[in-house]
């Protein structure tokens, strides 16, 4: 890969960090500001209710994913990717500045709500802006290994949330960070989102949009347009379908892995976090291996792999992770369920990017994506917690199986896509193999 590869790689994944740095810091330290804005009672009652803001967040999403995707596809990526990142650090703000209830009453949970709303708006454009920006930047016969970098991107910055908990753990006590060491991360996801701001204001457009952009007639005057993703609605429909089983799975195992540890296997705040971490460290650097591998052998069995092994192992690995003891049979366990994981996550972005034609790309990811996360992944935390105050725990882990079961039924049934062309511009479904692929193709 060129220089100029490269150049785009950091500069979409650098952004991207920081986005799902602020993203995912909301999840990691719930449990240290739930108690500031609901009354006192019961503590998992609380995280119920930040949990439910939670997922509120992730129904923006399709919201999020129409706005910024449409965008994506009539101004271009670089412009979807620089407003992701402003509504992001407007929320980043507000989440910082909210006030407790002891202050304002329910005044701190609508403030916190609002931003909730603002960063499901950004998310659900980030998502799809990327994977198309990264798939498109990508060298030919590469486009696996350069979108894996999203899920390092999103790890990294979920690995530096959980870095900074576990040095505020180390630094503050367990009172201050409960009474306003939680609020430091979003002061610094805010500060990071201005560096990424002035970063993608001068980022390079992809040469894939590029030579469509202007290309004139019906193709270029319905581009981003729902009329031109109903004409796709098998693919649209098919990125639900691949998304559900993968995105359960991946917040159950990254967002939800915390508490689950603290709350239900009884491992204190600072282990539980540092198993998170050291397991998350270890599934980044996998990405790139896995994508590098799709480019080779393709992305169906990577995909397949993922859905066999969660649908057979959710349900052992959860019970046994409950019982786990100490640091390592938990770190074990977590490694294992993320390795799994990874074969969705380190090639889903330019899987669904590689479904649909350059005028409708962006939305094409965007909307339907946001719909499954909605529906499945901002869900996956609250669900958890239901069955855990219903008293059947058990029940959400073969939810969880059951999910990767009706995914790997689409795994074997879909299309390979590693070697389409992604410079066709037009409605046409049918997708014909890029000649730049096929060299490369030829020469492995």
């Amino acid at each position: 890969m060129g220089r100029q590869h490269w150049k785009k790689i950091w500069v979409g994944s650098a952004g991207n960090m920081v986005e799902w740095f602020d993203w995912f810091v909301y999840a990691s330290f719930a449990t240290y500001f739930a108690g500031s804005f609901f009354p006192s009672g019961n503590p998992t009652a609380q995280l119920m209710n930040t949990a439910g803001i939670f997922a509120v967040g992730f129904f923006m999403r399709p919201v999020g994913g129409w706005l910024l995707g449409r965008v994506g596809d009539r101004k271009g990526r670089k412009a979807a990717l620089t407003l992701t990142v402003t509504l992001m650090s407007a929320s980043a703000v507000l989440i910082a500045v909210a006030p407790t209830y002891a202050v304002a009453g329910y005044g701190g949970a609508a403030v916190l709500l609002v931003a909730r709303l603002l960063q499901g708006l950004s998310v659900g454009g980030e998502y799809a802006a990327s994977a198309t920006y990264l798939t498109e930047a990508s060298a030919p016969g590469r486009r696996g290994f350069a979108s894996s970098f999203q899920y390092v991107s999103m790890t990294a910055g979920q690995l530096v949330g959980l870095g900074l908990q576990i040095v505020l753990q180390r630094t503050l006590s367990d009172e201050a960070l409960h009474s306003w060491g939680w609020r430091i991360p979003f002061i610094i996801g805010a500060l990071g989102a201005a560096v990424v701001f002035y970063l993608r204001r001068n980022m390079l457009e992809t040469e894939v949009y590029e030579a469509a952009d202007g290309s004139g007639g019906p193709a270029e005057e319905q581009r981003g347009t729902l009329t031109a993703l109903w004409r796709h609605r098998r693919e649209a429909f098919l990125v639900i379908a691949l998304t559900m089983g993968g995105t359960v799975a991946y917040y159950t195992y990254t967002t939800y892995l915390t508490k689950y540890l603290s709350n239900s296997a009884g491992l204190p705040k600072q282990t539980a976090t540092l198993v998170s971490f050291c397991a998350l460290l270890v599934f980044m650097c996998l990405q790139p291996l896995a994508g590098l591998l799709s480019d080779r052998i393709g992305r169906r069995p990577l995909l397949i792999t993922f859905a066999v092994g969660s649908t057979f192992l959710t349900v052992p690995i959860m019970t046994m992770l409950r019982d786990a003891g100490s640091f390592w049979p938990a770190f074990g366990l977590a490694l294992l369920a993320l390795v799994v994981v990874t074969g969705y996550t380190s090639i889903n972005a330019c899987v669904k990017a590689e479904l649909f034609p350059t005028g409708i790309r962006a939305l094409g990811v965007a909307l339907p994506y946001a719909i499954a996360n909605a529906l499945f992944g901002g869900t996956a935390e609250y669900v958890a917690l239901w069955f855990k105050d219903g008293g059947i725990e058990s029940g959400y882990y073969w939810y969880v199986a059951g999910c990767a079961a009706v995914s790997l039924v689409v795994y074997l049934t879909m299309r390979e896509t590693r070697d389409i062309d992604l410079h066709r511009v037009g409605s046409d479904p049918a997708a014909t193999a890029d000649p730049g692929e096929q060299a490369t193709v030829g020469a492995r």
